[in-house]
């Protein structure tokens, strides 16, 4: 059997959806992240990059921004706008 070799965005891009997907699907919708579920995951896989990911309060206004359609949970794509977001303040582009 043929192995894929994937590249080190295409792998990032991986790691991203299947970390998402592990969050996602702990409670509620397999398909978005709950307050507990976000929190969780900022915690565990973003430690470095958000301060504050134990302040309920931060993560609900967090969450707030974040949440374009006022569903109380964030999608895939509300997310991705999100790590968008960290990858660009944190790569030094917003100076």
């Amino acid at each position: 059997t043929s192995t894929l070799i994937l590249s080190e965005m295409e792998a990032a891009i991986n790691t991203l959806v299947s970390q998402f997907k592990t969050y996602a699907g702990k409670e509620g919708s397999s398909y978005t992240l709950s307050k507990d579920e976000f929190q969780n995951l900022l915690r565990s896989q973003l430690p470095n990059y958000v301060k504050n990911a134990n302040d309920s309060a931060v993560i609900a206004q967090l969450m707030g921004s974040l949440d374009k359609d006022s569903d109380g949970e964030l999608s895939f794509q509300e997310f991705w706008q999100f790590i968008g977001r960290l990858a660009y303040e944190h790569a030094g582009f917003s100076k």
